[in-house]
């Protein structure tokens, strides 16, 4: 371990690991009814748990032996009662977790060091590449895509707590950290309606005002402080977007008037945080010839924030354009004094404009497919559109006049997809073009699902250079993404879409999902489709003229394309277009990676360091060559065979649904969208059932499937075959194949067998369990024999260290779950409705703490 793994390893075991344990002891102390009993029989649960697990016993088992052993209650009701406070319990002590991380995040992470941008501003300046720098600096940005994507369960309520914890945790203030302890003991976790679109929208306009937007403007100080030189009017370096009110697939609750509504709260959000700024500047700009312009400018930004019904007049430049006017005068009649902090208000509207993040909007292609059915039997279109080839119906598309089909629409979903054109038109108007400018189309499989698109913005009368929209197809599934170059090809062999692609820069946004590409095609070929799709639509794209940007569909787990995310984009040759790094962040990925200023600016300086030296450094990680590509496909067939041979399992749908809590997320409230794409919510497909609590049912279950399965069995059948050592070579050559590997070891260090060792023996799941145990014990070898290490994670000690101890943690959590379904399981129809309704509600309260413990888990 160098110098600085260790030094950040006892910051962290002394900032957040003993002072938990100091705090923790807190709650013993808060005046709170059965609180005190409550924590010492939660120690005495932890350390039955850690001894019963080694002792091979179940979690049934250990629980009773809990009760039997350190309580006095006989009844199962007064029992339930007992664990429903456990979980209380650590639901808090998770809370105050994260906020020791958070409030120790500048002591733990070197904020000035590799992947910052202090770092790499330093790098271009001892290599005299700043001619270079600026040139890349011209196009690059980092866009983070704000989601609403349900894999956080923290009330907004709770979320503040721990924001107010980690300040109070920062300082020391003893007396403010009981009271927050105090406080967090009242606060209720559960959420007792599911939130709207619009709720999900405020939540993370909360984050857009009070994190994104001074981290954002720090980082564009800090580099124009040494390179003022450089301009980012005119091309953002940071640029935010945003999917709550825009995201329709698979939501029927987001409706036209969720899109206007949020549109107008992203508008009023930045509006504020301008008004807030312009005020503060008074208090310093007092001087004669300046303070009058921003008092007028003050004036201006408050009736645009706080008049109701005001009609909205000012324009972006407008601001700009007061502000360099005070500049200028600061400069030249009173010596430059605070001038600073002006350009740096004039750093953050340029960056945020009149929008604060784009809104995209997002639809499933097979609501278009419906929308032209539909005019098809009404006459807009032939009677026999459903016979004709995709050639044909793309020819009709792209000739469509202006016509009013809404009262021609039968389906409310539809109907609103016709509206939502007319919603983009106003918020281009009110907040500005980048206000909403992209539609996305998920299960893109053709050049018709695209064309579909530009056919509905022809219906409502927009086209050609009216037509200022990013049409952007989702590629996710193994077969789409092995299909996306066709696809591309065949779209820029249209002429009319050339001519759009032309005046929307000569640039096409291609989007890339991981989520269901694991869950379709598992680890290994997940990532390496999505690398050769990269390669192959870069190739493709740049043949005809135009460059590519790449939008990653990506969460917060390994099993969803998360992990050490920015490594990924560092490894990218330039055979693959880094012209911008484009990524969704989603539930806990915005709290745990973004949840504070500093953590914000840190992991934005990350990806921008990667795209940046990508770009400037090309040499410094050399792509994979056709040896090594032919390598890394043969491994990512491999582990596909494992993976389908599971996939296919006759009995793996039933297992995720009986084992697990799958059958409980509807139930959790915490997000807008149904589990289930669609169809019966009664009956249970994998085919229907989303990623997310795919990957979350694993998590819960301790054995994260889609982030490891398939890997140790490939990397067996490489070694079979003699070309291990031609893999070891690569491990260590490659960025690329290094980091697949160790999210790998992530997703696998939040894995414990133990607690359903039991089910091993059961008689109809007994032999799945063993399948995917047996591949786990095989990865973990193979990897050790890979690296060389004889631990998980062993590159990255302070996030192990973490893992380790949050895992701990939420180990009676996870005993607690087990417990309850496995009571549910065996009480069959027979169980009194009460008690199964108890039971219930106790899987689904351990699901809130077991995902928020594992921060990106889900």
């Amino acid at each position: 371990m160098d110098v600085v793994s260790s030094q950040s390893v006892q910051h962290f075991k002394n900032d957040v690991g003993i002072r938990f344990q100091l705090y923790n002891s807190l709650f013993t102390s808060l005046p709170f009814n059965r609180i005190e009993k409550t924590g010492i029989l939660l120690s005495l649960l932890s350390s039955m748990c850690e001894e019963g697990y080694e002792k091979a016993l179940s979690p049934v088992e250990i629980v009773d032996d809990f009760f039997n052993r350190h309580t006095s209650y006989s009844e199962v009701k007064t029992q339930v009662d007992l664990l429903f406070r456990l979980v209380q319990y650590i639901e808090r002590q998770v809370v105050l977790f994260d906020a020791l991380e958070d409030a120790s995040y500048k002591e733990i992470n070197d904020l000035n060091g590799t992947g910052t941008l202090k770092q790499l501003m330093s790098e271009v300046v001892q290599n005299n590449r700043e001619e270079g720098f600026e040139q890349v600096l011209k196009d690059f940005c980092v866009r983070l895509v704000l989601t609403a994507h349900p894999t956080q369960f923290y009330p907004g309520s709770v979320l503040g707590i721990i924001r107010d914890l980690s300040s109070a945790l920062i300082r020391n203030d003893a007396s403010e950290i009981n009271m927050l302890l105090q406080q967090l003991g009242k606060t209720p976790f559960l959420k007792k309606k599911k939130p709207t679109p619009y709720d999900e929208a405020v939540s993370l306009i909360w984050y857009l005002e009070n994190v994104f937007y001074p981290a954002a403007g720090r980082i564009i100080s800090a580099l124009k402080n040494q390179f003022p030189q450089i301009d980012t009017g005119k091309h953002a370096l940071v640029k935010m977007g945003f999917w709550p009110g825009g995201d329709r697939d698979g939501n029927p609750f987001v409706t036209t008037d969720t899109t206007l509504q949020v549109a107008g709260a992203l508008r009023g959000a930045i509006l504020k945080c301008y008004y807030m700024d312009v005020r503060r500047l008074r208090r310093r700009l007092t001087f004669q010839g300046v303070e009058e312009e921003l008092a007028g400018l003050e004036q201006q930004l408050y009736d645009e924030v706080f008049v109701p019904g005001y009609e909205s007049k000012i324009q972006t430049q407008e601001i700009i354009g007061t502000l360099e006017a005070v500049r200028d005068v600061v400069n030249e009649k009173h010596n430059g004094l605070f001038v600073t902090k002006i350009q740096n208000l004039i750093n953050k509207i340029e960056i945020f404009g009149l929008h604060f993040a784009s809104l995209d909007i997002r639809q499933d292609s097979s609501i278009h497919e419906k929308l032209y059915a539909q005019l098809a039997a009404s006459g807009i279109l032939p009677a026999n559109y459903n016979a004709l080839t995709e050639k044909q119906k793309v020819a009709l598309l792209l000739e469509l006049q202006q016509a009013d089909v809404t009262a021609l629409v039968k389906d409310d979903v539809v109907k609103d997809t016709v509206q939502v054109v007319d919603a983009v038109c106003a918020i281009q108007k009110a907040n500005g073009e980048e206000g909403c400018n992209r539609y996305i189309i998920s299960h893109c499989t053709s050049v018709l699902n695209i064309i579909e698109v530009v056919g509905l913005f022809r219906l409502s009368g927009i086209g050609g250079e009216d037509f200022k929209v990013d049409v952007v197809p989702l590629f996710e599934t193994i077969e789409d993404l092995q299909n996306a170059g066709a696809i591309m090809k065949d779209l820029y062999s249209i002429p009319s879409y050339k001519e759009h692609l032309n005046r929307r820069g000569k640039t096409q946004t291609i989007m890339l999902g991981f989520s269901d590409g694991t869950k379709d095609g598992g680890y290994l070929m997940a990532n390496w489709s999505i690398y050769r799709a990269k390669e192959e639509l870069t190739r493709i794209t740049r043949q005809y003229g135009f460059d590519v940007i790449f939008f990653d569909g990506r969460g917060g787990p390994p099993s969803r394309g998360g992990g050490k995310t920015h490594k990924f984009y560092a490894s990218m040759g330039s055979h693959i277009s880094n012209k911008e790094i484009q990524l969704t962040i989603q539930g806990q990925t915005v709290s745990a990676n973004f949840g504070i200023i500093e953590s914000a600016q840190f992991n934005l300086e990350q990806l921008i360091n990667a795209g940046v030296s990508n770009s400037l450094f090309t040499d410094r990680y050399p792509p994979l060559s056709g040896k090594k590509e032919e390598l890394m496909q043969e491994l990512a067939s491999y582990g596909f065979d494992a993976y389908k041979q599971l996939k296919e399992h006759p009995q793996l749908a039933n297992y995720l649904y009986e084992m697990s809590p799958l059958r409980f997320y509807n139930e959790t409230n915490i997000g807008s969208r149904p589990a289930k794409r669609g169809g019966s919510q009664s009956s249970f497909s994998l085919n229907d059932l989303r990623a997310i609590p795919f990957a979350g049912a694993w998590s819960q279950l301790k054995q994260n499937v889609p982030g490891f399965y398939g890997v140790g069995t490939a990397l067996k059948k490489m070694e079979y075959i003699g070309r291990f050592e031609e893999l070891k070579s690569l491990y260590k050559e490659s960025l690329y194949f290094k980091t697949l590997l160790d999210n790998c070891e992530m997703a696998m260090s939040k894995s414990y067998f133990p607690i359903t060792a039991y089910m091993e023996k059961d008689e109809q799941f007994g032999g799945i369990w063993k399948m995917i145990y047996d591949e786990y014990i095989l990865t973990k070898e193979y990897l050790y024999k890979l690296s060389g290490h004889d631990t998980l994670m062993a590159s990255y000690p302070v996030d192990k260290l973490s893992i380790r101890m949050r895992e701990r943690i939420v180990k009676p959590l996870v005993t607690i779950q087990q417990y309850a379904l496995v009571k549910l399981r065996e009480g069959g129809d027979d169980l009194d409705e009460a008690l199964r309704d108890a039971y219930g509600k106790l899987v689904m309260r351990c699901s809130f703490g077991i995902i928020n413990a594992g921060r990106n888990s889900a």
